[in-house]
């Protein structure tokens, strides 16, 4: 295992993570019920399925597609989403 990536990608994560709405919406269904355990177990099992998710989608197109269009790809669509947030439509 190589521990910087794993350093880089924890720090990454938590902290574009913070705040967020996901993490809001948490705070409010904690709030609400009578198990925060069962909100927190929730939550986890969610974010470990779509990290695993964009883990595994991302290695495959890895594999065929090389990392200069899949950067210039990512680039494209977070400024698609982000102007399509300062339009209103997100």
């Amino acid at each position: 295992m190589n521990f910087k990536v794993l350093l880089n990608t924890f720090a990454l994560v938590f902290v574009a993570e913070l705040g967020d709405k996901t993490q809001l919406a948490t705070l409010v269904l904690a709030a609400q019920s009578r198990s925060p355990i069962s909100v927190f177990v929730g939550a986890a099992l969610a974010l470990v399925a779509t990290t695993l998710l964009g883990v595994v989608l991302g290695s495959a197109v890895s594999h065929v597609m090389p990392l200069k269009y899949i950067r210039m790809g990512a680039g494209a669509l977070f400024l698609v989403f982000g102007v399509l947030l300062i339009a209103g439509r997100g």
